[in-house]
């Protein structure tokens, strides 16, 4: 030890908040409410319990939990144990669970009641409450070695094959939990709804920011919008974060009113479309547009308001809104680049690979070398996101590289066709995909969720796309009903292509992979070989 370093983890912003924000809230979940000074003492009793249980260092610690008190509570007392947090996707099934478990080695299960019992588990409760009070609140000593040590390990969704776990460094949660703090504007009088699953990301380290900020958090279970509306106006909340979909079925609920206090919410899993943009203003909420991967502990760049932008028309604002930006405080480097690894021209036409550089990127996938050697290849971390790079360094996405439509040769934009379908008021949700097509090899087709009590035909579809964009973008079948979604309100395109291709042996083999860009743009390749 020197006088001159301690290793960064976000344990020490609850250990601050202990003392600097002692009566202020720091959780309130149903009728149960802790102050900072109380809560910093129970994350301590959980963690010395822990080790009285038999914790070792680095031993992993599941939870398998909607979002809670206990969730929350364990993002801090895991860590300070000295153990590995693997919080898992509560929309899994048994075997998804099961090979998550097992595959990250876990020492200790804890479970939400719900969600059924895992053998071995300790359900949260009173179960859980009994576990906690074995231990004490006495100072923890910290088994902290090196600031790159695990913190914790995500797993990624799982769409095409196992899903990955991504291992976080102490050092990446607390840079990135401390630059959300400052980008969202966190302060100790701030109040944030858990609209945002915890599990996923660690809740974008917003479970890290908010006590790095004092600030309070209102945790709720699932998104019930009456209830969110209410806990809005009642909690005096002034954040919350969310994908586009679950706001847009906020903006739709007949809850919906403008609220008598400024909100902020992140958004991030896809652009928020202009009439998204429109409805929040006029409820009275501020969009904040975050991009990130589970491989880069959520946000890394963020859409930064320039002067002026905010006087602009509002489809003029909402095109500024929709790029991804550029990287907040603490991430690093971000590029657009060709399949040489070649910048691509800044000029918001030239389309390349988002790969990312700094200090919140995965340390690597756990127990997989492979796949970690190929997602780092020539020393950035690939995202698989095609994107433009503007003249002022901001980076707009245009598509997945798996997602790109190529019609003929002509590259089509899911996400330009998508906001183009979103535009019509009677439409709710949209999602574009490739579908096969004998002449033009793939043509896009619509899926669209309409707002209750409307109706709308494939042709009204159709023509008012043809109106707004070019008509070789313009999808040629469109197909109504509920969207596939994970558990964060994103879109499952997978679930949607796999039914579109079935008849041409799945979708990995009956279309080619889109390639990259050479220098200075153009239209992306085909290459031979499987979709990822």
């Amino acid at each position: 030890m020197t006088a001159y370093r301690q290793e960064l983890t976000p344990v020490s912003f609850l250990e601050r908040a202990g003392t600097v924000y002692a009566e202020r809230v720091a959780v309130i979940d149903g009728d149960r409410c802790y102050r900072y000074g109380e809560w910093r003492a129970r994350s301590r009793r959980f963690a010395h319990a822990l080790r009285a249980a038999g914790l070792k260092k680095d031993d992993r610690v599941a939870l398998f939990a909607l979002n809670s008190e206990p969730l929350l509570l364990a993002h801090l007392a895991v860590p300070q144990a000295g153990g590995v947090l693997v919080a898992i996707n509560t929309r899994l099934n048994e075997s998804e669970v099961a090979y998550i478990l097992e595959h990250s080695g876990a020492r200790f299960v804890f479970f939400s009641p719900e969600l059924g019992p895992l053998p071995g588990g300790i359900a949260l409760g009173d179960d859980f409450e009994a576990f906690v009070q074995t231990g004490e609140d006495a100072p923890v000593e910290s088994w902290l070695e090196d600031e790159y040590d695990m913190i914790a390990i995500d797993y990624t969704s799982g769409t095409t094959g196992r899903p990955k776990g991504v291992v976080y460094h102490h050092r990446g949660a607390y840079l990135n939990g401390l630059a959300l703090a400052l980008e969202n504007r966190l302060r100790a009088d701030s109040v944030c709804l858990w609209t945002l699953p915890m599990f996923h990301c660690n809740g974008w380290c917003h479970t890290w920011a908010l006590p790095a900020a004092g600030a309070c958090s209102v945790s709720i279970p699932r998104v019930d919008p009456p209830q969110v509306w209410r806990l809005l106006e009642e909690q005096g909340v002034t954040h919350f974060n969310a994908a586009p979909t679950v706001l847009i079925m906020l903006a739709n609920d007949p809850a919906a009113h403008r609220l008598s206090r400024r909100v902020r919410v992140c958004t991030g899993g896809a652009p928020p479309s202009p009439t998204l943009i429109a409805q929040m203003e006029e409820l009275n909420i501020e969009i904040q547009h975050l991009y990130g991967l589970t491989e880069s502990y959520g946000p890394f760049t963020l859409n930064v308001m320039q002067p002026g932008v905010s006087e602009l028309p509002l489809e003029e604002r909402a095109r500024f809104m929709a790029r991804q930006g550029v990287a907040h405080v603490a991430a690093g480097r971000q590029r657009v680049v060709d399949e040489e690894m070649r910048d691509v021209t800044p000029d918001a036409e030239a389309l390349g690979e988002i790969v990312l550089q700094g200090n919140v990127v995965m340390k690597g996938y756990y127990r997989d070398p492979e796949a970690t050697a190929t997602a780092f290849r020539g020393g950035w971390f690939h995202t698989g996101d095609v994107a433009a790079m503007h003249p002022d360094g901001y980076i707009d996405i245009r598509d997945r590289k798996k997602d790109i439509i190529i019609s003929g040769g002509e590259n089509i934009s899911t996400i330009e066709v998508e906001q183009a379908v979103m535009s019509h008021p009677d439409v709710l949700e949209a999602a574009v995909i490739a579908i096969p097509d004998q002449k033009w090899g793939e043509v896009p087709k619509a899926f669209v969720t309409m707002k209750p009590g409307r109706s709308l035909s494939e042709r009204e579809v159709i023509e008012h796309v043809r109106e707004r964009i070019a008509h070789y973008k313009a999808p040629r079948e469109v197909e109504f009903g509920e969207l596939p979604k994970t558990s964060t309100g994103k879109i499952q395109k997978y679930v949607l292509r796999d039914k579109a291709w079935a008849g041409q042996g799945g979708w990995a083999v009956g279309r080619a992979e889109p390639g990259l860009p050479k220098r200075g743009g153009g239209p992306p390749r085909k290459q031979a070989g499987r979709v990822n």
